[in-house]
């Protein structure tokens, strides 16, 4: 490219700016108070100096002259009162900061093959504990890929931690939910009843920057959870079961240390499997059931649990299985030929579920600490679609989220810190489990 060339494409690209500035401050108009009055007061402004100009400036004299001169500075006067509304809706549609924004990001790279880098279009602000403010960019047709690539150094030249990195409406804008760079999650947040969703069938993970991070097993029906010892991984699959059992949910949890983990009140909110063979039969009886809920779906037209639910005015009551070492559960190394064929078919009804869950309303919670990738088969483990991953080395890291970013990001002292597979930051909540179920309404 030459010089002429690059001339050529960087006008162009100021052209472009100009305009989406001008865009972006007609829906800042349309759309808020403040942005009203600028331009009423603008145009008010603007009609006065013409009154004025009218009855200070015109000359009174010979009428055809007084009118060609009335005609050519009406003309004049139009022109430069449009481009003045022009220029006012472009300062209306640049953000505060935005072409220090625009540098910092020019000066990390973060550019496309012409050497543009994106333009900052909005930045507005979502209230909450910790102020979340958002950064909606043209992308300038720099791929989603890069952006994430080179989000630590975003964060650095920015001075903000970016929580959440999303496509907008259309996929030439991104949207960065970020929060100031001193601002931090909580080393210690407690439950409350009233972070209970009342959403069918949402739980509440944890919190993250300015908002309650949110699982819906209605949609994303499988969790899985990873996280080295002393990670908060049981803490926070606990915190999920005792959310579903406030939402009536049937809740299995297998736990082959007896259940000495878990408060005598969850012996009576759940049912426990303390044996392999009891496992087996309690599996069995799940899929049994998942079969019984796809014949009575079928036979009344409906889609799903929540359809059914609602058709038939009833409560066909959400199913879960938990299990919080899923590793030493179907880890075959050294068994016996009986015990290996138990253990797969174990493995072949948590598969089962895994693929066929969703719209039965039946549920997988599977949690491990160990970094073994052969564990959990391909169908049970890409069927696990929301996964969580706290403290953690970079082998755990990459089971789970398919990349090393809770190795690299979470300190490896923390507790109770987790990254989701959408590379979200959350606090998982600490509550009293002795007292969890004796207060509160339901979801």
């Amino acid at each position: 490219m030459n010089n002429d060339d690059k001339e050529i494409l960087e006008y162009k690209g100021k052209l472009k700016y100009q305009f989406l500035r001008m865009k972006t401050g007609i829906s800042e108009v349309m759309h808020h108070r403040k942005a009203q009055k600028i331009v009423v007061t603008y145009l008010i402004t603007a009609a006065l100096l013409w009154i004025l100009f009218n009855a200070f400036v015109i000359p009174d004299s010979y009428a055809p002259v007084k009118i060609i001169f009335q005609l050519i500075a009406g003309t004049i006067y139009s022109l430069v009162a449009t481009i003045g509304l022009l220029a006012t809706l472009v300062l209306i549609g640049t953000p505060k900061g935005a072409y220090q924004i625009n540098e910092e990001l020019w000066r990390i790279g973060l550019t496309n093959h012409a050497g543009e880098s994106p333009l900052l279009l909005r930045r507005y602000t979502i209230s909450g504990e910790v102020d979340t403010t958002v950064l909606e960019f043209d992308m300038n047709g720099i791929p989603l890929p890069k952006w994430q690539d080179e989000q630590e150094r975003i964060e650095t030249a920015l001075d903000v931690y970016v929580t959440k990195m999303k496509l907008g409406k259309n996929k030439k804008r991104i949207l960065l939910h970020t929060v100031a760079g001193n601002a931090g999650l909580p080393e210690v947040i407690h439950w409350k009843d009233e972070y209970l969703s009342k959403n069918d069938f949402e739980l509440v993970l944890g919190y993250s920057f300015g908002e309650r991070l949110k699982i819906n097993l209605a949609k994303v029906p499988h969790l899985l959870i990873g996280g080295s010892t002393g990670s908060g991984k049981s803490v926070l699959l606990k915190s999920l079961l005792m959310q579903s059992i406030k939402k009536e949910a049937e809740v299995y949890i297998s736990d082959f240390k007896g259940g000495v983990d878990f408060a005598p009140i969850w012996h009576e909110k759940c049912t426990f499997i303390t044996q392999e063979s009891a496992l087996l039969d309690t599996l069995t009886a799940i899929v049994q059931e998942l079969e019984n809920r796809k014949r009575l779906l079928k036979e009344y037209g409906c889609a799903n649990i929540s359809e059914y639910n609602r058709t038939n005015n009833t409560t066909l009551k959400r199913i879960l299985f938990a299990c919080d070492e899923v590793a030493e559960l179907l880890d075959k190394t050294g068994l016996p030929k009986e015990q290996k064929e138990l253990i797969s078919k174990i493995e072949q009804h948590l598969s089962t579920i895994a693929r066929q869950g969703r719209a039965f309303g039946i549920h997988l919670m599977l949690a491990t600490q160990r970094p073994d990738a052969n564990i959990l088969s391909g169908q049970i483990k890409n069927n696990l679609d929301y996964r969580v991953c706290g403290r953690a080395d970079n082998v755990l890291s990459q089971i789970i989220l398919d990349n090393t970013n809770a190795a690299d990001k979470i300190p490896k002292d923390s507790q109770g810190l987790f990254l989701n597979h959408e590379g979200v930051l959350f606090r998982g909540y600490l509550f009293d489990e002795k007292n969890a179920f004796t207060e509160g309404k339901k979801g």
